[in-house]
């Protein structure tokens, strides 16, 4: 049987390799999970070394809160 829309969405999502910015676990410098694709971009330019610096602002504040997940933006507009 084939594999639906979402299954080849989940495979392709757990290929990627997802990372923080500084290479270290997210629990030790409050950055957030993103693909390596995606943090290289951002750290290439000024406006997106800006985004991901919003984007660990609001999970170290969603973290400090004891929430597990913060809407930090990063992801918006993707298709999932």
């Amino acid at each position: 049987m084939a594999k639906t829309k979402q299954q080849k969405s989940l495979t392709r999502w757990t290929k990627q390799k997802w990372r923080t910015a500084s290479g270290k676990k997210s629990s030790e410098t409050g950055e957030v999970y993103a693909p390596s694709k995606t943090i290289s971009k951002l750290k290439s330019t000024k406006s997106g070394k800006k985004k991901l610096a919003a984007a660990n602002a609001k999970k170290r504040k969603a973290t400090k809160a004891g929430k597990q997940h913060a809407n930090h933006g990063l992801h918006k507009g993707k298709k999932r």
